[in-house]
């Protein structure tokens, strides 16, 4: 069991503002507004994004982060950032400039992201194939982390739990057995986002890269994973080159799909394109997951009887587990997206101007401007949803009963009025993987389990900080195997 401290996230992030802050001051910034607001914002983005919001009707506004303004734009302009060529607004500058990608994980992760292209590629395509291995490694991962016994309810820490399922399944279509199921590469990766979001934030504040070679986290991180992987890719192009007409038992994972693009090929460049490919995904739906396992823990009725678990029920007893089946749980999907609703980003669509230039309604965005979308605000909008402020587990089942069951309204799907993974061409290439995960793991727990909280009975208040939405990290949930039928 991975064991990243809450306290951690906690101390570092407030030693971070607290450093940035000063920074600013010392800047000698004229607007004190400015100053205050900055330090404001990392424990209250998202009232400020609803005041700028209902102030400005949807029109461009800015907010000062700790080290950077950012102009927030309305929905109506998501269509300027699905049309805008990567010359014009880059998703991958504005995510470098906050995660100092280039000085941390190295430059040629932007300068030829072939892991997106790759994930794009193969992930949807082959997710038919490889779902059998997600859906066993869901199963495995959840009998032996829980580890009921009889009738006897057990407690366990939740996020730390949902991590490591998620890490474990991920890492199935990532690397493939027995490495997913190495504890050491589950902890590396566990811990190497925070590690690289720690140090992106003290190379923000001193904005030195020369600092960067003196950070340890991640360059350790980087280090442990070359030690892992060392033997499998050696391993893994020898076979490439020895048997690759009658390669019957041949790796089917994103490890090997680099490796057959023969653009890269030491261990050191498939390593940090395996870690930045956790990196962005094992944290998101590891915080997803963990959010629709406290609503189901928080609405029993929907757990005990009711139509989510008559649906699962209905469907596996059918039809077994299938990539085929998962889709047609419509009830499961709409959890899903509910919880994401309500509990997911703050923003969304972030981009950094390469240029000057003006959107679709005259607004003039000057070179560097760094953009986004306020997603949560948007989700929250009684102009898009009715009573935008409660949780409907079937609200979005329900909108595609009335659109005819419409794609549009599963949880992956992107709208106007849903995008937590993003809008346009660079929305998140791996979204259908983590659909898929996350809707056999929700349906895995109703299959199998009864479940609520160790000490309380209310849902538990999510954590803001900065632009994260993160499920709170000390809250113990409370399985046994299930009993009523």
């Amino acid at each position: 069991m991975t064991g990243i401290s809450s306290t951690n996230y906690i101390l570092a992030a407030a030693t971070c503002a607290t450093v940035s802050a000063v920074v600013l001051k010392l800047s000698g910034s004229s607007n004190p507004l400015s100053y205050i607001t900055s330090f404001k914002y990392v424990s209250d983005a998202a009232q400020i994004l609803q005041e700028g919001y209902a102030k400005y009707k949807g029109a461009p506004f800015k907010v000062p982060t700790l080290n950077r303004w950012i102009v927030v734009l309305g929905r109506q302009h998501l269509e300027d950032i699905k049309k805008s060529t990567d010359d014009e607004l880059s998703l991958i500058e504005a995510a470098n400039d906050s995660a100092k990608v280039d000085y941390l994980i190295g430059p040629e992760i932007n300068s030829n992201p072939c892991h997106i292209s790759v994930a794009r590629t193969h992930l949807t395509r082959n997710l038919g194939l490889y779902y059998p291995d997600i859906k066993d490694e869901v199963h495995a991962a959840f009998e032996e982390l829980l580890d009921l016994k009889d009738n006897a309810w057990k407690s366990v820490p939740a996020v730390e739990t949902v991590r490591e399922i998620v890490c474990r399944t991920s890492n199935g279509v990532f690397v493939g057995l027995p490495l997913c199921r190495d504890h050491d590469w589950i902890d590396l990766n566990s811990r190497f986002a925070v590690d690289v979001a720690t140090d992106a934030n003290i190379l923000n504040m001193f904005l030195v890269p020369l600092v960067s070679k003196k950070l340890p986290n991640t360059a350790a991180g980087i280090a442990r994973a070359m030690k892992h992987l060392d033997p499998i890719v050696k391993k893994r192009l020898r076979c490439t080159g020895e048997r690759e007409d009658d390669w019957s038992d041949k790796p089917n994972d994103i490890l090997q799909w680099l490796i057959d693009e023969k653009q890269e090929s030491s261990t050191g460049q498939l390593a940090l394109r395996v870690l930045t490919v956790n990196f962005a995904s094992i944290h998101s739906t590891t915080n997803t997951f963990t959010q629709a396992l406290y609503n189901l823990a928080a609405y029993p009725q929907y757990v005990t009887v009711g139509p989510l678990r008559e649906e699962v029920d209905t469907i596996i007893r059918e039809h077994g587990w299938t990539k085929e089946v998962i889709a047609l749980m419509r009830k499961v999907d709409s959890f899903l997206a509910e919880t994401q609703r309500l509990e997911g980003v703050l923003t969304s669509c972030k981009r950094k101007a390469m240029k000057d230039l003006t959107l679709s309604d005259g607004t003039f965005v000057p070179k560097g401007t760094h953009l986004c979308v306020p997603t949560c605000v948007v989700h929250r909008d009684s102009a898009v949803y009715d009573n935008p402020d409660v949780f409907n587990p079937f609200r979005f089942s329900q909108l595609s009963d009335d659109e005819g069951a419409s794609a549009r309204r599963q949880m992956v799907g992107i709208t106007q009025d849903y995008f937590p993974f993003g809008f346009g061409k660079h929305a998140c290439p791996g979204r259908f993987l983590a659909g898929n995960e996350l809707k056999t793991m929700l349906a895995y727990i109703l299959m199998s389990y009864d479940v609520k909280f160790e000490d309380r009975v209310s849902r538990p208040t999510s954590i803001h900080w900065d632009l994260n939405v993160i499920a709170d990290p000390t809250v113990r949930v409370v399985f046994r195997k299930r009993t009523c039928n």
